[in-house]
């Protein structure tokens, strides 16, 4: 009954490591400032549920890292990326890819005695946000922020977020 209780925060190397295999690209991660969603930092955030559908994490992105994630999955050239950075929003292709990797980055929370998570939602960057899922991106406490950066891409920033 405890492993109910349980959410698993996924290490640094874990996040460099799914992210380096998936992207097929060197990723460096170092810490960063905690990822704030606002007008003037568009996010994309997805919504991870456990077997009961309870809201357990959030994995947060911005504009940038989104773009290049996406690009770089669907080997898209940087302009691509840096195109979608400029307008605010990521086009339907990147957005599908973004989605992908963060279906994938469910695997990181799903270790030996905790709960087992899944992708419920990803809300896009550009897209509205409900206010209860702001207010959770917002929560201090169990939660990695970092930068991360794609090869041959650019830099952006996650956080992994656990409520």
């Amino acid at each position: 009954m405890s492993d109910l209780l349980h959410t698993h925060l996924p290490s640094t190397m874990s996040i460099r490591e799914l992210l380096d295999g998936l992207l097929g690209r060197e990723v460096t991660l170092e810490p960063g400032a905690p990822l704030a969603p606002s007008a003037k930092t568009p996010t994309s955030i997805a919504t991870y549920v456990d077997d009961s559908l309870q809201l357990r994490s959030l994995i947060v992105v911005d504009l940038p890292f989104g773009a290049y994630a996406g690009a770089a999955l669907g080997l898209i050239p940087v302009g691509g990326a840096t195109d979608a950075i400029e307008a605010g929003a990521l086009p339907e292709t990147m957005a599908e890819n973004l989605y992908e990797v963060l279906n994938i980055a469910a695997s990181l929370f799903n270790v030996s005695g905790a709960a087992h998570l899944r992708l419920y939602q990803v809300h896009h960057a550009g897209a509205p946000l409900p206010a209860d899922i702001l207010a959770r991106a917002l929560t201090l406490g169990r939660r990695e922020d970092l930068k991360v950066e794609v090869a041959g891409y650019g830099a952006g920033r996650l956080s992994v977020v656990l409520l």
